[in-house]
């Protein structure tokens, strides 16, 4: 049997221009990257916009939750049960605190690391069991200025490095959406 890959990518984030150039935001700036030449629609019943693709002959959906983070798990879990996509199935996209700027790590499974998106998201779906490109941000060094911290603009140098780790990791997407995980993390994790 053909192993079965990605079917749905959810890029958490904050919605409006306010929070658009900001570090939380990073899991957007991937699904916009991904989404080159198609739109997002607004979908009410999915709490998000989407997008759907048609790549490497199967169709592929991208989401961006309309909520604010902390309840990005209604979009992922509508988004879920409508199209019959289960966890496995799913790669969401976000920052990751723990990983120095221009890292980024494909995982499987695990916590939620006091990520409120995620937690959101496990809660919601039901299981941890969903793939995570992390996108590292770095930490501001003190956990009372975390908060201010992902939601402001990286600097000019810091965004940079950001962009060179999403294009690494669109470099992988193939790999996921035909289950040959193993193959996209060693080339993944190898970059940079």
């Amino acid at each position: 049997m053909d192993p079965v890959g990605i079917r749905l990518i959810v890029g958490l984030g904050n919605p409006g221009p306010d929070y658009a150039p900001t570090r939380h935001n990073v899991g957007f700036w991937f699904v916009d990257a991904l989404a080159i030449g198609q739109s997002f629609k607004a979908e009410a019943r999915f709490h998000g916009e989407l997008a759907r693709l048609t790549r490497r002959g199967s169709d592929l959906r991208l989401a961006k939750p309309a909520t604010y983070m902390n309840h990005s798990g209604r979009c992922v879990a509508a988004v879920s049960r409508y199209f019959e996509i289960p966890p496995e199935q799913i790669l969401i996209a976000h920052d990751e605190l723990d990983l120095a700027v221009g890292t980024v790590r494909l995982k499987q499974g695990g916590g939620h690391a006091g990520h409120n998106g995620l937690r959101d998201t496990i809660n919601l779906l039901g299981s941890r069991d969903f793939w995570r490109l992390r996108i590292g941000i770095d930490h501001p060094g003190d956990r009372s200025l975390v908060t201010n911290y992902v939601l402001g603009r990286p600097s000019r140098d810091d965004a940079l490095r950001i962009e060179d780790a999403l294009r690494d990791a669109e470099g992988v997407i193939d790999d996921c959406l035909d289950g040959r995980f193993q193959l996209a993390m060693n080339r993944l994790h190898r970059a940079r």
